[in-house]
């Protein structure tokens, strides 16, 4: 194909954005970089009565924070472009802001006889609806009802202009073609046909608020942005025929889109569209950012929730594609050289929210002991804490392996930086015995003179202790840890040892055996 690849996402923002709306942007972004192609992010705002105020500059976050950059529609300094130049020919970028354009375009088709002006009003609709329905079948505007509807086609052109002058919620409709068959090719899909019987006369301009409707904007737009590729939902598959039949109404088939529908993001059980009620049920966000509305409903949101954007962008990658291998892990720049369309799948894709903990653990524990610590500061500042990053980057590398997010070290951790401020009954009951006591005195006096203060110096001196004393291993280690952490939990136990140092162990004996029973203080080491 010699023709550039020009590929564009075009949310509506009349909310916050799905995650299944970023793995569109994601293939599409994909798709762009790897023919060397532009991506192009527009605002489609046409439907001024679904309009939330922060879901535009809410959708350019998301995209942000997920490294998917467009590389036409947005400012330097991260606003929808509204003036046209050189980085932006096809400025402006906001639908809202081309409103002339499309009356034109609308009016054009009416002149060709391609569509027609449309009167009914939304009364007179309801009821043929209803009526519809009384008689057991479905009302729909088409080849045969528009016959019998108030609409240019049925009156003189001088009724049509005084209504054109005098009404303002008349609209410009398609006229469909009749008896004939729409045959159309998906990237994915494949060949489909689809016979004109069965598609409606779709709005295509309205008077009221003089914007186009979704079919109507989106076709001039990608044909003035000379998009080579559309690659979007698939809950916009059934728009498909009358999208063709738009291009040929205008002439331009020949330099039409190819399209591209990507599969459903499913349920975790696979039965449905996901969705916000999914994520609220089961416990996971459906957002990639928070998202606090208008009226003040906070939906959770993957960056606050802990995951690394990386991960969130590897996942969404892997619903709906797969790379041919066993391989999940992929950063951006392999998924660039890898993807293809021809590998997305048709069927929906089903969402786990364990397979996302699992991304996010994957990437985590990949990360540099000396990365998790920056990242681990703040929640240790926060806690009044105050460790050098040395010792915080030792502590994320003994406990990495057991995170899925950073807001878990501190579960996992805060016992090198606090001292236990109880103790585990259950621990107690099972590791302290009347001897115990006499036992961590013993070991204790013996670290005091340990040098170098090191994790291999006080493990081997410990172990050879309990060797020549013949003393049961466990018992000594497990109370050694309660003393020092509160519980039988943590790392290993002569890495606590090296972290805590020399002066914090003895501290931490010490405020252990002045808590816990006293036991037997002079009782000689139990022999096992």
């Amino acid at each position: 194909m010699t023709r550039k690849i020009r590929v564009r996402f075009a949310p509506s923002p009349t909310g916050p954005l799905h995650i299944g709306g970023v793995r569109t942007a994601l293939f599409n972004y994909l798709f762009a970089r790897q023919h060397g192609g532009d991506f192009i992010l527009r605002i489609e705002d046409t439907d001024a009565g679904r309009f939330v105020p922060g879901a535009e500059q809410y959708i350019i976050e998301a995209l942000r924070w997920c490294g998917i950059v467009p590389n036409e529609g947005l400012t330097a300094d991260g606003r929808i472009a509204e003036t046209a130049d050189a980085q932006h020919p096809h400025a402006p970028y906001r639908q809202s802001q081309r409103k002339p354009l499309y009356r034109r375009y609308a009016e054009e088709l009416v002149r060709t006889g391609d569509a027609y002006y449309a009167f009914d009003s939304a009364e007179n609709l309801d009821r043929r609806r209803r009526e519809a329905e009384a008689e057991g079948r479905s009302f729909s505007y088409n080849a045969t009802t528009r016959r019998q509807l108030d609409t240019s086609l049925n009156m003189p052109l001088d009724a049509v202009q005084r209504r054109l002058l005098t009404d303002t919620h008349w609209v410009v409709r398609f006229k469909t073609p009749e008896d004939r068959n729409v045959y159309m090719h998906d990237l994915i899909r494949g060949a489909m046909t689809v016979h004109t019987a069965t598609l409606d006369d779709k709005v295509l301009w309205k008077r009221a608020d003089e914007l186009p409707t979704y079919h109507l904007a989106n076709i001039v737009d990608d044909h003035l942005m000379d998009i080579s590729h559309v690659v979007r939902g698939e809950e916009w598959l059934p728009s498909l025929p009358l999208h063709y039949l738009l291009y040929e109404a205008f002439g331009w088939s020949q330099s039409q889109p190819a399209f591209a529908h990507l599969p459903l993001l499913l349920k975790p059980d696979g039965k449905g569209k996901l969705s916000k009620r999914d994520g609220d049920r089961h416990g996971f966000p459906v957002f990639p950012l928070r998202w606090v509305s208008p009226s003040g409903d906070v939906s959770r949101g993957y960056r606050e929730d802990g995951y690394f954007p990386d991960a969130f962008v590897n996942l969404l990658a892997l619903l709906g594609w797969n790379p041919g291998t066993e391989q999940e892990l992929f950063t951006l720049d392999a998924l660039t050289d890898l993807f293809t369309l021809e590998r997305v799948v048709k069927s929906g894709a089903r969402f786990n929210p364990d397979k996302a903990r699992w991304f996010n653990q994957q990437y985590l524990k990949n990360k540099s002991d000396a990365e998790l610590a920056a990242l681990y500061r703040p929640v240790l500042q926060e806690k009044g804490v105050a460790a050098g990053m040395e010792t915080i980057a030792a502590v994320c590398g003994l406990i990495k392996e057991r995170a899925s997010f950073v807001d878990d070290f501190w579960d996992l951790s805060s016992f090198f930086f606090v001292p236990p401020a109880a103790f585990d009954a259950k621990a107690v009951q099972k590791y302290w015995k009347p001897e115990t006591p006499a036992l961590i005195r013993q070991v204790a006096a013996l670290l005091a003179g340990a040098e170098p203060f090191t994790k291999e110096h006080t493990e081997h001196t410990v172990h050879a202790w309990i060797a020549d004393r013949n003393l049961n291993t466990g018992a000594v280690m497990n109370a050694l840890r309660l003393c020092l952490v509160g519980a039988a939990k943590g790392p290993g136990l002569f890495d606590i040892i090296s972290i805590l140092g020399k002066t914090v162990f003895e501290e931490r004996i010490t405020c252990a055996l002045e808590a816990l029973p006293d036991g037997l203080p002079d009782s000689p080491a139990q022999p096992r």
